[in-house]
């Protein structure tokens, strides 16, 4: 069977080598995470796309990865030098493609600072470079997407007919501060990133374009989100029960609205529990596979895949049906 998985990290150590240390600390980034017995550092892998990257997608029996890059980015930077690093990534996850097209396709990095130049990169990645979307890490410059200031990017996404994949990013020192801070260390780290913080923030994104109405004003518009949606399936009835009586702006009930134009992905949560909630409220139509390599392996996220009790035409749709149409990829 086909398989495809489109949360698979890379990333440019020559891009990294330029983006500016102080804007990578006022961001928050610090110290990687502790490693687990017999672990690699996936930060080692990162850079990697030929042998290591294919034989672990070999032994997981997956087809092909949708690549993206790994923070910090391009987007840290403001003005031509973001542009030129957003280029540089894009064009070497083209080349990556070029080298194994069976393999590999990619989401384009954004240089986010420059929302205007960020619309025209992303046309130019899809157009001219064929990748099949875009990702965008959390916030920028502490404004989420349903800030006018984005609406030529999100008019973008929809002349391509391309999605943009909001992906979690650390905390900025703020948040964290106001959040995070008092734990011990390393629960610090857990809490404010891949344990809770990263999925409430995209959660949060996505539901501030549904009650801005950004959704409403650019209705072609097609987003993916990861990590069993982020937490969002549990909490749609909850949004539409609590907004019924405030939100008469609004074309359509929150839920509807999400559930429209907001794909989920399996990356990096491999456990029934989310993946039924996730079904019973988006839909298998809705539900694509990923890994979130090399942060998850790619065993692991076969096994899961593996377990899952669907029929075969729903299966089919989990592993790649759902990914090939709406990315437009070829088989």
């Amino acid at each position: 069977m086909r398989v495809v998985t489109l949360e698979e990290h890379l990333t440019v150590p020559s891009v990294v080598a330029k983006i500016d240390k102080a804007a990578i600390a006022r961001r928050g980034f610090k110290g990687g995470r502790r490693l687990g017995a017999g672990r690699q550092n996936p930060m080692e892998l990162l850079p990697e796309t030929g042998e290591k990257r294919l034989k672990s997608m070999d032994d997981a029996g997956i087809t092909q990865q949708v690549l993206s890059n790994s923070g910090p980015g391009p987007d840290l930077m403001p003005g031509q030098t973001g542009i030129d690093l957003a280029r540089e990534v894009n064009d070497t996850i083209a080349g990556v493609i070029a080298k194994n097209p069976k393999r590999f396709a990619g989401f384009a990095a954004l240089p986010m600072a420059s929302p205007d130049a960020a619309a025209a990169e992303f046309k130019r990645a899809v157009k001219d470079l064929k990748l099949c979307g875009a990702m965008v890490h959390g916030s920028s410059d502490g404004k989420f997407l349903d800030h006018p200031s984005f609406d030529g990017l999100l008019s973008a996404a929809e002349e391509v007919d391309m999605p943009i994949y909001i992906h979690p990013s650390i905390p900025t020192p703020n948040v964290f501060e106001a959040y995070y801070s008092g734990l011990p260390e390393g629960a610090d780290r857990v809490v404010s990133t891949a344990g809770w913080g990263w999925h409430s923030e995209v959660a949060i994104q996505i539901v501030r374009m549904t009650m801005a109405g950004t959704f409403d004003k650019h209705p072609k518009l097609k987003m993916i989100i990861g990590h069993m949606g982020e937490m969002l399936p549990v909490m749609l009835a909850r949004l539409d029960d609590i907004s019924a009586a405030d939100c008469d702006h609004l074309k359509r009930k929150p839920a509807a609205t999400i559930i429209e134009q907001v794909w989920i992905t399996t990356s990096g949560v491999f456990t029934q529990p989310p993946f039924i909630a996730a079904l019973q409220t988006f839909g298998i139509d809705r539900i694509l596979f990923s890994v979130d390599y090399p942060f998850a392996r790619d065993a692991q996220g076969r096994k899961f895949l593996d377990e899952v009790a669907l029929a075969p035409a729903d299966m089919a749709k989990l592993a790649h049906g759902n990914a090939d149409k709406l990315l437009k990829l070829s088989s």
